[in-house]
């Protein structure tokens, strides 16, 4: 009978070693009629660690004179062996002798009695020492549960990080595991600095590829993008195609929300030359990204139905970060005056723009962020030159996704790789517009000052192939 068995039937498995069958004949009988307990009995000393492997006993008798084997080097073996290191292991002896008593302890027996003992004091005992050793399997055998249950929760939360961690933050991931309330619908309302950006010109850029260089090309950036944001403990909310929500402070809220997604967006920027260099390698072509940053409250939880849900932020806050984000230019970072308020101290802070945002009543001052606790993004220089021959373009501003209002006429006078000085009617301040010129095709440019005496100065956000002839 196994130790399973014996536990399940609640008997009690006694192994009883002494060389002398009379002795063994009169155990038995004080034993006989005893429904839980089944004694076997060996005889040969040198063979009683085969049987106790063999039959698993809850407790030993032994006893301490016997031939080939001396009791007490038995008592060793019992105890050295891993089948019966534990088990509980009665001394029987022929008389109460306090050395061999105390020797025998050392060595690791549980008790000592002198043969022949009272009948009801040998069964006490071994009822005693077998139920303590039986309650000690179930406590180890439920431990081993406890443990293999736990490896097993943690294979399973480990596959759950590992797969949704590719579509949701760490942060997010864990209040789905670690709290009851983590797949309730439902938010609360908290203050947060919101992120967001995206890559400029890149539907042209898309127009111009195969979809799966297309693919790689927003991977590319992508990854590195999401490595700096887990860096710096950003909240990915979502993409979109190329565009990334960041969220500072939610799920988890610190002190540092707003220094932190300043700090991350500088890091991003300078992280795409790196992206850039990748593309490079990749037959991609260059790209640039725009960032925009802003602090307010929102609402954030689980958003969506218990069929289909999300974790985001909704709110007034979101609205403003993606009107702030579509002013900026490639390389740019700007950030609203709640931001600025929160990293003054830190950042490097140039210029303030007012821009009238859709949604909102009055124009509102932005910020440009240069750097942040020594981190600091490279000056572009762009030296305009003064053009031979003006080149006329039509232009047109982009509304939304559209091109809105009337069509103008002007013509480039000064120029750069990067930016243009334009005679005509000046667009207003961080304007989207086309530029439309014969032979070359559709320039987007960003109006990026007036410069009076209808003339003002673009950024150039996508360009055709050979546009730089226009310089010649």
């Amino acid at each position: 009978m196994s130790a399973l068995d014996a536990l399940g039937s609640i008997r009690k498995v006694v192994l009883l070693v002494d060389d002398q069958e009379i002795i063994a004949e009169a155990v038995r009988r004080m034993i006989d009629g005893e429904e839980d307990l089944e004694l076997h009995y060996c005889s040969d000393p040198a063979e009683a660690l085969e049987v106790a492997e063999r039959i698993e006993p809850n407790v030993i008798l032994q006893d301490l004179v016997m031939p080939q084997i001396a009791g007490l080097t038995l008592v060793r073996y019992f105890r050295a062996h891993p089948s019966t290191r534990e088990v509980p292991l009665i001394v029987l002896s022929s008389k109460e002798d306090a050395a061999i008593k105390a020797e025998a302890f050392a060595l690791g027996a549980n008790d000592y009695m002198v043969k022949l003992p009272d009948r009801l004091e040998l069964l006490a005992r071994i009822r005693y020492h077998a139920q303590g050793y039986i309650n000690l399997l179930q406590r180890n055998e439920a431990f081993a549960a406890l443990v293999e249950s736990r490896q097993q929760l943690e294979v399973r939360n480990r596959f759950i990080r590992e797969t949704f961690g590719r579509y949701l933050s760490d942060e997010v991931v864990s209040s789905l595991l670690e709290t009851t309330e983590g797949l309730q619908l439902g938010g609360e309302k908290r203050k947060v600095t919101i992120m967001m950006t995206d890559l400029r010109g890149f539907t042209r850029i898309a127009e111009g590829l195969p979809p799966e260089k297309v693919v790689l090309l927003i991977n590319n950036y992508l990854e590195a993008m999401t490595d700096v944001i887990v860096e710096y403990q950003g909240t990915i909310d979502e993409f979109i195609g190329d565009a990334i929500l960041v969220l500072f402070g939610a799920p988890i809220a610190r002190p540092d929300d707003a220094r932190r997604a300043v700090r991350c967006a500088v890091a991003m920027q300078l992280a795409m030359s790196a992206v850039n260099e990748k593309n490079a390698r990749d037959g991609l072509p260059s790209v640039e990204m725009g960032i925009g940053i802003n602090t307010g409250e929102v609402v954030v939880g689980n958003i969506g139905s218990h069929k289909r849900a999300k974790y985001g932020a909704v709110g007034t806050t979101v609205n403003v970060t993606s009107r702030i984000e579509s002013l900026t230019l490639g390389g740019q970072i700007l950030i609203s005056a709640a931001t600025r308020d929160e990293v003054a101290e830190h950042a490097e802070i140039e210029g303030t723009i007012e821009a009238s945002m859709k949604g909102v009543a009055e124009p509102i001052p932005i910020y440009e962020v240069r750097g942040i606790d020594g981190m600091r993004l490279p000056v572009r220089e762009s030296e305009l030159v003064e053009l031979t021959q003006p080149v006329a373009v039509r232009m047109s501003i982009l509304e939304g996704k559209r091109f809105g209002g009337s069509v103008v006429s002007g013509a480039i006078v000064r120029c750069s790789p990067f930016d243009a000085e334009i005679s005509g009617t000046a667009p207003p301040p961080l304007a989207n517009v086309r530029l439309q010129i014969a032979g070359l095709g559709d320039v987007y440019a960003k109006v990026t000052r007036d410069l009076g005496t209808d003339r003002f100065q673009v950024r150039f956000t996508s360009v055709p192939e050979g546009f730089a002839k226009i310089l010649v």
